[in-house]
């Protein structure tokens, strides 16, 4: 999506930034993970497959990728590649034809040393702002593998509320609704983010 490209979102914890070619290789590595593949539901790619996906999301105007950096990191040491400071991502797609104000969320934090710190949390509070306030978006839905209980519970304690498990895909469906109180609420929980301008293979905090 190229609404996004140009945006960079400072939290506490983490830093959104667009994902670029920059970012690439490290995002490859990190599919190598059987671990990360059965998590994620996805099919090995091979390193130019993976150029021409970063492409894709870029130009698709139903998909909004941030890359989550580690914000310690990336504020400690200015000038630092923002592939060293890398630990995950986050995604909305914007599929539903029928209804454009509905959004499916994806979070993934790939560095293991990384999870269960709250990374993940704050990373789809920021993007759940994101796409209510610019997609307008009012309903998120996120499909969590059966097994992923941590993801699960994390989408739960965000106000998600399971609507559907299948068993053919081993998933479960939770749902949030942005009503006018859980927009109060979401609002809340991220009036401390910043919104910048990206500069594209920069790392450098504003």
């Amino acid at each position: 999506m190229r609404l996004n490209q140009n945006t960079l979102l400072l939290g506490k914890k983490v830093v959104l930034v667009p994902y670029t070619s920059e970012h690439v290789p490290r995002y490859h590595e990190w599919m190598k993970s059987e671990e990360l593949q059965r998590l994620t539901a996805s099919e090995p790619l091979s390193l130019e497959q993976e150029y021409a996906m970063q492409r894709s999301w870029r130009e698709d105007a139903d998909k909004c990728t941030f890359i989550v950096l580690d914000a310690e990191k990336w504020q400690a040491q200015p000038g630092t590649t923002e592939e060293s400071c890398m630990v995950g991502d986050v995604n909305l797609f914007l599929t539903d034809l029928e209804d454009p104000t509905l959004g499916e969320i994806e979070v993934m934090i790939a560095e293991p040393s990384f999870r269960g710190k709250g990374l993940g949390t704050e990373a789809v509070l920021m993007m759940l702002s994101y796409g209510v306030t610019r997609l307008d978006l009012t309903k998120f839905e996120a499909k969590i593998g059966q097994g992923n209980e941590p993801s699960i519970r994390m989408f739960q304690k965000l106000h998600f509320e399971q609507v559907a498990v299948s068993s053919v895909f081993q998933e479960v469906t939770l749902r949030l609704t942005i009503s006018e109180s859980e927009h109060e609420w979401l609002l809340e929980q991220t009036s401390h983010v910043e919104e910048k301008p990206y500069r594209d293979g920069s790392a450098e905090p504003c």
